[in-house]
């Protein structure tokens, strides 16, 4: 009896090969329709990343969202964060399966010394029994991945603390501060990975969405290597294995990745979206796990061109052990469907070559 599509994946995050390239696909980036049970008949798994392990709890934080129409007729949702040194608030626009933000916590210096308490004040209470009762449910073509939030300094750019214009001036103007919260942020994601590695779940993300163009490759060597080695060591020693979304231009820091404890490096986008061939990172990247996101503008491409990329795109890989196609990212709605059929005819040809 073959392998389930969730154990072809798992097989492959081992840096094992079942047989054939596991393709995996975000939940909410394809529709249910026949053509996706077919492809999932065919083997394609959905990653579902949804599932929280913990319940986050805060002391002396009152927080109220209260949602509203604007004279554009846009539904937002603005969340106020009281505490007895003052208040933050963020303004959100639901849109599908993420957020616009339109405003983060900061607005002025005056709101460090609230964010610090906010932070300080977030706890995790473990709470398994959803992920269980999911994975129970969800049958062998369904993969749920833990999270364990956003690198310290990732959570100022990406998070909702500041933009990343923000960050870059006061990074330079008030650093002090800057590092001052990110050493909470560390303690806590350390919080995070003990829960995570005492969990059901096999695998975790930390963080992710890095521009090296901005954070360049010594903040990177300082600040984001030494995290990802410490929450490997936690979830090492109880068998859990550890990634990071890497989906940019990534050739700056790529010696320094290769150089982490991270075991894969999941959304890995090949050129031509980015500045590294999968040919490239199989070469740097020796001993990682490759997760990859299918190259977004191909998409828009033919079925038959399409399935011709994928195959060209392991042209030169002759062990394919250890490689996961994914995507990550939205498709265009009229291409969705046809453009994961094609992506998985080429990987078939590929493992019969």
């Amino acid at each position: 009896m073959g392998h389930t599509p969730k154990e072809q994946i798992e097989i492959a995050l081992h840096h094992g090969f079942s047989g054939r390239i596991p393709f995996s696909i975000y939940e909410e980036k394809i529709r249910q329709t026949a053509i996706e049970r077919e492809l999932r008949n065919r083997g394609l798994c959905i990653v579902n990343r949804r599932i929280p392990l913990c319940r986050t709890v805060y002391d002396r934080v009152k927080i109220v969202r209260t949602g509203y129409h604007d004279e554009a007729g846009r539904y937002l949702e603005r969340t106020v964060w009281s505490t007895p040194v003052g208040e933050v608030s963020t303004l959100e626009e639901p849109a599908g399966f993420t957020r616009w933000r339109h405003e983060k916590w900061f607005k002025s210096r005056d709101d460090y010394k609230v964010i610090k308490f906010i932070l300080e004040n977030e706890n995790y209470v473990p709470d398994y029994s959803r992920w269980i009762n999911a994975e129970k449910e969800s049958g062998g073509d369904v993969i749920f991945r833990a999270k364990i939030g956003l690198e310290p300094l990732q959570s100022f750019i990406s998070g909702h603390i500041m933009g990343m214009e923000d960050f870059c001036y006061e990074w330079m103007d008030s650093r002090d501060e800057i590092l001052e919260i990110a050493s909470i942020i560390r303690r806590k994601r350390l919080m995070m990975a003990r829960i995570v590695a005492d969990s059901p779940a096999l695998h975790a993300n930390y963080g992710g969405n890095v521009t090296p163009e901005i954070i360049g490759r010594d903040v990177f060597d300082q600040y984001y290597v030494p995290c990802y080695n410490e929450v490997a060591d936690i979830l090492h020693r109880k068998g859990k294995l550890l990634g990071c979304h890497f989906d940019a231009n990534n050739k700056l820091i790529a010696q320094s990745i290769a150089e982490t404890a991270l075991d894969y490096i999941e959304a890995f986008t090949p050129a031509p979206d980015t500045d590294m061939t999968l040919d490239e990172a199989r070469a740097v990247w020796k001993d990682k796990v490759l997760w990859l996101n299918f190259p977004s503008s191909q998409h828009l491409k033919s079925d038959s061109e399409i399935e011709r990329i994928t195959v060209e795109m392991f042209r030169n890989q002759n062990d394919l052990s250890g490689i996961i196609m994914g995507v990550t990212e939205d498709i265009p709605p009229e291409r969705e469907l046809y453009s994961c059929r094609a992506i998985m005819n080429g990987l078939d040809r590929v493992c019969r070559r």
